[in-house]
């Protein structure tokens, strides 16, 4: 039995390989230019702090770890704290007054716009929200905040699912 296979498949055949190569390699490489990139580009990979941090601590802290934190003029976001030891993000101002940081299960989260902790530890924004400032707002309709904090649209131009529409 001969399995007669059409002459125009056989031109096809090429094009249908580079189009799956294409497709197999964007879903498995995360940083290529087609697959959706996840990451913030507006967040740096540190806070940069307005003021010296101070540590509230029951614990004796040697005079060694107070010289390093007086120096401390940036926090890497997600650095270890623990609220009763070593708590070095409590209160603390960052970015120009945009972030506030606290220790949240053990690591410094900003308030004023970490989607988890959101106004205070553990509050978590809902599905279509986004930390504004420290308040959990829709932003797919808001034209105050449409499609994220502070993006306004244009007097009498209505947000549609997170874009300024027309006029």
């Amino acid at each position: 039995m001969v399995i007669k296979i059409p002459y125009t498949f056989i031109k096809l055949m090429p094009l249908i390989s580079l189009i799956l190569y294409i497709l197999i390699i964007a879903t498995v490489n995360t940083h290529s230019g087609l697959a959706e990139k996840v990451t913030n580009e507006e967040d740096p990979e540190f806070y940069i702090l307005d003021e010296t941090p101070t540590i509230h601590s029951n614990v004796t802290i040697s005079s060694k770890t107070r010289l390093l934190v007086s120096h401390y003029k940036k926090i890497r976001k997600g650095m270890r704290c623990h609220v009763a030891g070593y708590n070095i993000c409590n209160g603390v101002k960052a970015d120009k007054g945009t972030s506030l940081l606290y220790c949240c299960k053990k690591h410094c989260r900003n308030i004023l716009g970490d989607m988890n902790n959101c106004g205070r530890c553990g509050h978590k924004c809902r599905f279509g929200q986004r930390c504004c400032g420290g308040i959990c707002t829709y932003v797919g309709f808001n034209p105050k905040h449409c499609g994220k904090c502070n993006k306004k649209c244009k007097s009498g131009v209505k947000c549609e699912y997170g874009y300024c529409g027309y006029a």
